[in-house]
């Protein structure tokens, strides 16, 4: 009961409500967008892990008419204007072929503000998280077209911010981890955004579990 008081008092949860969206993380990728223009020129999106859409409808309302945009989770999503919804494990090479196969053509940005349920032990949530990262990195690694862009929650930690960083800038021409307003300053979320990223598609080799260097900047707060 304590919580839900205080998720009522929240400012985001509130203007959640008066737009419209799904969930307070909308303001999350709207002030990404803001600080990184992440959806400038985007024609085709990929939102992975999307229940319940919040992201998704950020999508829809900041892209053109023309965007294709794709969003897929284990749950089910209800509709959202101008995007194609698929519930799968995108773990799994049958919903990662499904997502390739929807998304038309090599996508310029690839999202994923996916969790899985939170231990409380910092190390184990923090691994985990990096588990679900590759799984969707390794389907962006086949759609994202060069110069595309990639964005995913990560749990900050020794792991997020040496390892992951490092594999990633590898693949990217700018690296960095942000941690938007919106994102609770008790939470350890923060987001990796990588951009312009410099290989074709399917060119990624195994084990970005090993995702950096460069280019972070893990105190910034916007």
């Amino acid at each position: 009961m304590q919580k839900y008081a205080k998720e009522r008092r929240d400012q985001f949860y509130k203007l959640a409500k008066e737009d419209g969206y799904r969930a307070r993380s909308a303001y999350k990728l709207l002030q990404i967008d803001d600080y990184l223009h992440i959806l400038h020129n985007v024609e085709r999106a990929v939102d992975l892990c999307a229940a319940p859409g919040s992201w998704s409808q950020v999508l829809s309302a900041r892209l053109p008419p023309s965007a294709h945009i794709v969003a897929v989770d284990l749950a089910a999503i209800a509709p959202i204007p101008n995007v194609k919804l698929i519930q799968g494990d995108i773990t799994t090479e049958l919903t990662a072929n499904q997502v390739i196969a929807a998304a038309n053509g090599l996508a310029d940005l690839v999202v994923c503000d996916g969790a899985p349920d939170v231990t409380g032990i910092h190390d184990l949530d923090e691994f985990v998280q990096a588990e679900l990262i590759q799984a969707a990195f390794l389907i962006s690694d086949r759609i994202l077209r060069t110069g595309g862009s990639f964005v995913a929650k990560v749990f900050r930690g020794q792991l997020t911010e040496t390892i992951l960083v490092e594999r990633l800038s590898q693949f990217f021409k700018k690296v960095q981890i942000v941690k938007p307003a919106a994102s609770r300053s008790s939470s350890m979320e923060a987001f990796v955004v990588g951009q312009g990223f410099k290989e074709g598609p399917g060119e990624i080799i195994q084990g970005v579990a090993c995702i950096g260097r460069g280019g972070i900047d893990s105190d910034k707060t916007y």
